[in-house]
């Protein structure tokens, strides 16, 4: 199934939702070696600092960009998001989840060039 998204403003502030990954996806990208986090229901409010990908194991979950411009964005266990660095949001967990997560290396600073 193609993954499923919500922009946000001018910034590319999208939430990629693949649905249902395959076990073969599911051992390429080394799911069951990531750190793994859970919560119960509730409202959650996050700012990702660098772009976060996670595999839902159970729970539901409902994003709200701050963005009020953005539509919600909804997933489940099964289903493997990737949130974008940089984005604010809200996560309104209607079932308790338990997830697997990585988080992608923010970029390093580029250093002056050396003079020789």
């Amino acid at each position: 199934m193609a993954p499923s998204s919500a922009s946000g403003s001018s910034t590319d502030q999208t939430i990629t939702v693949e649905k249902s990954i395959s076990r073969t996806r599911f051992a390429e990208l080394g799911i069951n070696s990531w750190p793994k986090w859970a919560c119960p229901p509730g409202k959650y409010k996050l700012k990702y600092n660098s772009q976060q990908t996670c595999h839902l194991l159970r729970g539901k979950v409902k994003v709200y960009s701050d963005d009020s411009s953005s539509p919600a964005v909804e997933f489940c266990a099964g289903d493997l998001v990737t949130i974008p660095s940089g984005l604010s949001c809200t996560w309104d967990v209607m079932a308790s989840v338990d997830m697997h997560y990585k988080f992608e290396p923010s970029p390093a600073p580029s250093s002056p060039p050396s003079h020789s």
